[in-house]
C-alpha cells in the first residue's frame, strides 16, 4: 500500500515553492523583531529551545530530507545530532555548542541555495515515483515546519523577561464577539473527520466516520472575564475542582493565576503590561487549570472528537465543511491568525461553525479531554519519530490553531499535543456538556 500523500496545489512548480520558501522565511525573520543576538543565543527558559537552535534546526531538517530525496551527504554532517529534535531534548540544548546567529544563518543560507537548485530537478508530479515528493508533499513539509518553529519562537519571546522586544505593536483587529448564548447545541451526528485534501500530516489521517452523541460547546473559547470568576471564587484554592494530578502540580508551582497575569490584575504581553480585555480568550493556562475551570462551572472539557464535529460538521445537511465556515481557504478575515495581533482578541462571527460556535480556528490553542491516540487504520509517514512515538502517552490534544499560527497550519484537522502542565503554548479552552 503506497502511503497516502496530500497537496495543496493541483500541481507544483519550482517557481512557486521558490516563492513560497522566501516568505516563509520572511516572517520568520520578522518575528525575531528588534531582538538582540544575545538574546537569540540564549537560554529564556529550559521549556524551548535558545532561538539560534531553532534557527538552526529549520536548516538541518531540510538538509536532512534533501539528502535523502537526491541521495547525497548532508551539507553539514557534523550538525546532525545537535539539530536533530529526537537526539537532544529541549532542556539541554542550551548546554551544546551551537551555531551563533550570523553562523545559523549562514547555515540557512547554504541549504536554502542547494534547495532551490534542486526545485528544478524534482518531479512534484502526482505521479512522482518517490512519495515524498507526489504532489510537493516535501515543500509543504518544510513550509509547515518552519511555521511551526516560528510559532515556537514567538513562544520562546513571550518566555522571556522584559526587555526582550518584537517587532511593532500589536495589529488592529476588526473581530467583534456579537451577543448570543453561553453554549450552542450540537445535535447527534456522524461526520466524515481527519484529512481528506490539502497537505495533511499523519496523524490527520485516515478520514473516517464517526458516532457522535449530541451534545454542548462553548460557543466562544473561555473568556478572561469568566476565567477571572473562578478565580475570584478561589478556583485556585479549592481542591475540589481540580483533579489529583493537578492539584499536586497547583501545589508545586505556587499556580494563582494563568501564566502572564500578574497579581494587580494585569496581563505582560511580551514586553508591555497591559489592561486585560474581558471579553477576549484566557490564554496561556494549562490542561490542569482548564480542566478546573471545567470542573468549578459543572460541566468538562470537549473531547477531540466532539470539538471537530462542532467545528466542521452541518447538522442541516450533513455535510462535513474543510474549516468552520466552509470551503473558503483561512484568511484574517476569517479568524486571528499569522501572528500580527501578537495575542488572543474577541472572536468576530466572520468565523462561525454551522453550529454558531466562534473561534474555533486562530487567537488561541484549544485544549480538549483527549489523549493522543492514533485514528483508526493510521499509518507513520514519512517517519514514526513525527507523531507514532508520542502515542498512548501523556499528551494531551490541542486544536484550532492560535493568534500565531500560520494559514496553512490553521486547518481544523491539525492535531497539536502538549504535556497537561504546560501553559507556554498560547492555549485556552472551551468546555462542552452533555445534551
Amino acid at each position: 500500500m503506497k502511503p497516502t500523500v496530500q497537496h495543496t496545489t493541483e500541481r507544483t512548480t519550482a517557481a512557486d515553492a521558490i516563492d513560497r520558501f522566501v516568505r516563509t522565511r520572511q516572517r520568520t525573520f520578522a518575528a525575531l523583531g528588534q531582538v538582540s543576538d544575545a538574546d537569540l543565543e540564549r537560554v529564556h527558559s529550559p521549556l524551548l529551545s535558545p532561538i539560534v537552535w531553532d534557527l538552526a534546526h529549520i536548516g538541518a531538517f531540510a538538509d536532512l530530507w534533501l539528502a535523502e530525496v537526491l541521495g547525497r551527504p548532508l551539507l553539514r554532517e557534523d550538525l546532525a545530532v545537535t539539530y536533530d529534535a529526537g537526539e537532544t531534548p529541549r532542556a539541554g540544548r542550551g548546554a551544546l555548542e551551537l551555531l551563533d546567529h550570523a553562523g545559523a544563518r549562514d547555515y540557512l543560507a547554504r541549504v536554502d541555495d542547494a534547495l532551490f537548485a534542486a526545485l528544478h530537478t524534482l518531479d512534484f508530479s502526482p505521479d512522482a515515483k518517490d512519495p515524498l515528493l507526489r504532489n510537493g508533499f516535501l515543500i509543504d513539509l518544510l513550509v509547515e515546519h518552519e511555521e511551526q518553529h516560528r510559532e515556537t519562537i514567538l513562544q520562546t519571546l513571550h518566555l522571556a523577561e522584559p526587555g526582550v522586544h518584537v517587532a511593532g505593536p500589536p495589529a488592529a483587529w476588526a473581530g467583534t464577539t456579537p451577543p448570543g448564548p453561553l453554549m450552542v447545541d450540537v445535535p447527534t451526528g456522524q461526520p466524515q473527520l481527519g484529512a481528506h485534501r490539502g497537505f495533511a500530516y499523519d496523524n490527520e489521517q485516515p478520514r473516517y466516520v464517526a458516532a457522535v452523541p449530541g451534545f454542548r460547546i462553548d460557543r466562544t473559547p473561555v473568556t478572561v472575564g469568566a476565567y477571572r470568576e473562578f478565580i475570584d471564587d478561589g478556583g485556585y484554592r479549592d481542591a475540589r475542582h481540580w483533579s489529583p494530578e493537578g492539584w499536586a502540580w497547583r501545589q508545586q508551582e505556587g499556580a494563582e493565576r494563568p501564566l502572564y497575569w500578574q497579581a494587580d490584575g494585569t496581563i505582560r504581553r511580551f514586553d508591555r503590561i497591559e489592561a486585560p480585555t474581558a471579553d477576549a480568550p484566557v490564554m496561556n493556562v494549562s490542561w490542569f487549570e482548564a480542566d478546573a475551570y471545567a470542573r468549578w462551572r459543572g460541566v468538562r472539557l470537549p473531547t477531540e472528537i466532539e470539538w471537530e464535529t462542532a467545528a466542521r460538521l452541518d447538522a442541516t445537511t450533513g455535510i462535513t465543511r474543510t474549516q468552520p465556515w466552509g470551503e473558503d481557504p483561512v484568511s484574517r478575515a476569517r479568524a486571528n491568525i499569522d501572528g500580527e495581533a501578537l495575542g488572543a482578541l474577541p472572536p468576530s462571527a466572520a468565523g462561525a461553525a454551522p453550529c454558531g460556535a466562534l473561534g474555533m480556528i486562530g487567537d488561541v490553542w484549544e485544549w480538549t479531554s483527549s489523549p493522543l491516540q492514533a485514528y483508526p487504520g493510521f499509518r507513520a509517514f514519512p517517519y514514526p519519530e513525527y507523531s507514532e512515538i508520542f502515542f498512548d502517552g501523556p499528551y494531551r490534544v490541542l486544536r484550532g490553531g492560535s493568534w500565531a499560527t500560520a494559514a496553512c497550519c490553521a486547518r481544523s484537522t491539525f492535531r497539536n499535543w502538549d504535556h497537561p502542565q504546560r501553559r507556554q503554548i498560547f492555549a485556552g479552552f472551551r468546555c462542552a456538556a452533555d445534551l
